[in-house]
């Protein structure tokens, strides 16, 4: 007879996914043992290895997590009636503040999927996918251009991404300048790129 799950397993799997995901930002996957995750969790191997069945686990389980959490915040925000611009700027606004929230996940997103098998990339790259994929969508609403040449709209949508994607590498929220503000000028220059377009 299979044995039940304690009423906290899940809180305490999330518990171990949050200390691996800050060791993984630090030191990258590599350079984290079960081990050094024990001891900053202050258990054992044995009970990370009861939770968990490997340290890639935990990692696709970091990353699954934190896709998925950008996707459903997207989502809600694509399903409006809004205009496509409002859409962009809401949209902006919710993948930076989500990053900035989760500045380690998206660290380790960024930095270390390449250590899963290519099954479970290739689930992390097809959410990311569905979630760029929307943004070109959007920005063919934007500018009608993009319709006579669609093999460019994706492209815009992942520049796009590019500048938002790394502000985890510079975004001091101590420092002068707000996330919003952030979205405000990224999205500024993203419309006004778009709608300048030839």
């Amino acid at each position: 007879m299979a044995r039940n799950r304690a009423a906290d397993f899940t809180q305490r799997r999330e518990i171990i996914i949050e200390n691996a995901v800050k060791l993984f930002a630090s030191a990258g996957f590599l350079g984290v043992s079960v081990a050094d995750l024990a001891g900053v969790c202050k258990t054992s191997k044995s009970l990370i290895y009861h939770y968990f069945d490997s340290k890639e686990d935990i990692l696709f389980e970091a990353m699954d997590s934190h896709v998925r959490i950008l996707w459903e915040a997207a989502s809600e925000i694509l399903a409006t009636n809004e205009s496509p611009d409002q859409k962009l700027l809401r949209l902006t606004h919710v993948l930076l503040h989500l990053y900035a929230g989760a500045a380690s996940r998206h660290k380790v997103l960024v930095n270390e999927l390449y250590h899963l098998p290519r099954e479970r990339q290739d689930v992390i790259v097809g959410r990311q996918s569905r979630l760029v994929d929307s943004v070109a969508d959007i920005f063919v609403q934007i500018q009608p251009e993009f319709k006579k040449k669609p093999e460019l709209a994706k492209p815009a949508a992942m520049v796009f991404f590019g500048m938002i994607n790394w502000t985890h590498t510079w975004y001091d929220p101590a420092g002068p300048a707000s996330t919003d503000a952030i979205a405000e000028l990224v999205v500024d220059m993203v419309l006004n790129g778009l709608k300048g377009l030839r």
